[in-house]
């Protein structure tokens, strides 16, 4: 049976990797499509070409962002299967090594040494509870959910796609590239304001501040994009 931490834990965790991974697709979402489209719009007179070009940007960056969160996912599951089986390969073939390895983990508490001899028998008399203790103490490592690759790559590439369909939402309304541009860059920089503001509540850092930063990459990037567009 697992206790109310052990679910609240669970629940964290899971949390934490959604929003991490809407942060990673919509950061990138938000600003490589804005830069392209500005880009387009000091090239081109056809707000057409800006929206098939901004589409299918969209479409390959999604697809390109998730596989790339499908593949870290993978690596961190391969990864702890690694140190899993290690694990249990050192408790069989160097189990005093790895007592005195839970020994260093309670002195560490503070733990007298006799309690530390009941704590480390009590746990070195379970294999698997023995190997998990190892891998989250000793390595760091929680088990990864199953789903994950999976889960990743969903959340990255529909926050991906959110995130960029923003900037084009003018130019699909909008006769002359310019005028996109204008409306773009007004919504696209108050959708940046606005996520890097709760970016930054969730990073702990200064929201205002990192709001300010966020908003600022996008537009250095869509301002370098069409400058250099209107010069070539």
């Amino acid at each position: 049976m697992h206790g109310p931490d052990h679910h609240l834990h669970e629940k964290h965790l899971k949390s934490s990797d959604f929003l991490t991974d809407v942060v990673i697709g919509m950061s990138d979402g938000l600003t490589v499509p804005f830069a392209l489209a500005a880009g387009l719009s000091g090239a081109v007179s056809s707000n057409d070409i800006v929206t098939t070009a901004g589409v299918a940007e969209i479409v390959a960056g999604s697809i390109a962002m998730g596989l790339g969160g499908y593949l870290a996912g993978m690596t961190e599951k391969e990864h702890y299967e690694a140190e899993l089986a290690r694990e249990y390969d050192e408790v069989e073939r160097v189990p005093d090594r790895e007592k005195e390895e839970i020994r260093e983990v309670f002195e560490d508490y503070g733990l007298s040494p006799e309690a530390q001899e009941i704590v480390v028998n009590c746990i070195a008399s379970d294999k698997d509870k023995w190997v998990d203790f190892m891998m989250r103490f000793e390595l760091g490592l929680e088990k990864p959910n199953p789903n994950r690759a999976r889960n990743s790559a969903l959340t990255i590439g529909i926050s991906y796609a959110i995130g960029g369909l923003i900037p084009l939402i003018p130019y699909f309304y909008l006769k002359k590239p310019e005028d996109g541009l204008i409306y773009s860059a007004i919504i696209t920089l108050l959708a940046l304001f606005i996520f890097g503001f709760f970016k930054s509540k969730m990073t702990g850092q200064q929201p205002f501040v990192g709001a300010l930063k966020v908003m600022s990459i996008g537009a250095a990037a869509a301002g370098a994009a069409f400058m250099v567009a209107k010069l070539f």
